[in-house]
């Protein structure tokens, strides 16, 4: 299996015998999911497994493993996908779900090991998603890893009883996009913020 590598982790397809218990505890911790899904929808083994295997099978979303280059453990999660192979997108989603790892910067390396794989090995224009606009850490991740803020959808999420905006993130391959083009972006980001 083939392994994307950066300076602390490396990526590669997850294997399935590595979702265990201490894997299953990441998904259903609060503070680590309060952010992870907005349906809120419990992910339990069997339905993780199964979105692994059926995204595999229709070509339309990878799951790889966050792993730490010294010990081999794996430290978190990236989904690839949903890819529209018509239109060359992807979302991209980034989890470090051992929180011994948490805070050290792991985030945004694999956040940039994962622009390379969608970029080299699907082809993909550009990678796109939407963050709660409380989760600074995720949104100073993203931006670390090369992301630009494109765009903010007010109220967009329910929490607590308030409106939260959703804030939309891309990133986008030099291949399609022009520096004057992703420049320009970049540009309009201060709007958003």
């Amino acid at each position: 299996m083939k392994k994307f590598s950066a300076e602390r982790i490396y990526l590669k397809e997850i294997d399935l015998a590595d979702i265990n218990q201490r894997v299953m505890d990441w998904f259903s911790d609060e503070e680590l999911m309060k952010f992870y899904t907005n349906s809120k929808k419990q992910i339990t083994k069997e339905s993780l497994i199964q979105s692994i295997i059926d995204g595999k099978e229709s070509h339309n979303l990878y799951t790889f493993g966050i792993y730490d280059v010294v010990s081999d453990q794996l430290i978190g999660t990236m989904k690839l996908g949903p890819i529209n192979h018509a239109q060359k997108t992807s979302d991209l989603v980034a989890l470090i779900g051992d929180h011994a790892f948490l805070g050290k910067g792991l985030a945004v390396e694999a956040i940039k090991v994962g622009i390379q794989i969608a970029f080299e090995e699907y082809d993909l224009r550009k990678l796109f998603g939407g963050m709660y606009e409380s989760n600074i850490a995720s949104i100073k991740a993203y931006c670390r890893a090369g992301w630009i803020i494109e765009g903010r959808l007010k109220g967009h999420y329910w929490v607590d009883g308030k409106n939260e905006d959703r804030l939309l993130a891309a990133c986008f391959n030099p291949k399609y996009f022009t520096k004057e083009e992703i420049e320009a972006v970049k540009e309009q980001e201060k709007g958003y913020l």
